[in-house]
């Protein structure tokens, strides 16, 4: 039983931390904020996976709706031959989002290393983080413990095998979040503040000023 108790303890302080978080929430439901962070979600066959896919069309969305001025996209690119944020930013490009709007970040291994690098390597302060119901609360409770004021915004998906397996990810998931949401480590690469996101509101804005 206490084992039991010790395995539930990071879930139940994730629902608790993300307790205004609505899962269902709809794109059209979100508030404004400077930029959306999409996580990334595996490549297929160099193309975006269909909840990837999903993801960036919500980003597109909330893009195109005046919600958010710039696109963070953060993937993992660790080898030469898997490069996830760029598949992202050119999945984006053919849906309408101009290329120099949207800012990449190339380390982005995991929810933490995308949180915590969204702050600290890329300067945001304020995101609507766009992932899938079953991984947004995460998410966002990371993204705010990397001092990020986040909204979480939820894409729905069909509750087949895929969002099943995903769910269970999220128990083991949710004991690496108390930890990094406790210790805040540093991400696997840090460096310096990279201005992608900058220039990306930087135009937004004199565009806005036209």
């Amino acid at each position: 039983m206490v084992c039991c108790v010790l395995g539930l303890l990071p879930a139940t302080w994730l629902r608790l931390s993300t307790d205004d978080v609505r899962p269902n929430a709809a794109v059209a439901a979100a508030p404004s904020a400077p930029v959306a962070l999409v996580f990334g979600a595996g490549l297929w066959d160099g193309e975006p996976s269909p909840y990837l896919a999903h993801r960036l069309d919500a980003a597109a969305d909330l893009y195109e709706r005046g919600k958010v001025r710039a696109v963070l996209v953060s993937g993992d690119n660790s080898r030469e031959e898997y490069d996830e944020p760029d598949a992202m930013r050119t999945y984006l490009t053919e849906r309408g989002v101009p290329e120099r709007h949207i800012a990449a970040d190339y380390a982005g291994f995991d929810t933490w290393d995308s949180c915590s690098r969204a702050s600290r390597v890329f300067g945001v302060g304020r995101a609507l983080l766009v992932s899938q119901d079953f991984h947004i609360r995460r998410a966002t409770a990371l993204c705010r413990a990397a001092g990020i004021d986040s909204y979480g915004v939820a894409v729905p998906e069909p509750r087949d095998a895929t969002w099943y397996a995903g769910g269970l990810r999220e128990i083991p998931g949710a004991a690496k979040a108390a930890f990094d949401a406790g210790v805040t480590p540093d991400p696997h690469f840090l460096g310096p503040h990279e201005r992608g996101v900058d220039e990306a509101l930087a135009d937004a804005r004199r565009g806005t000023d036209r």
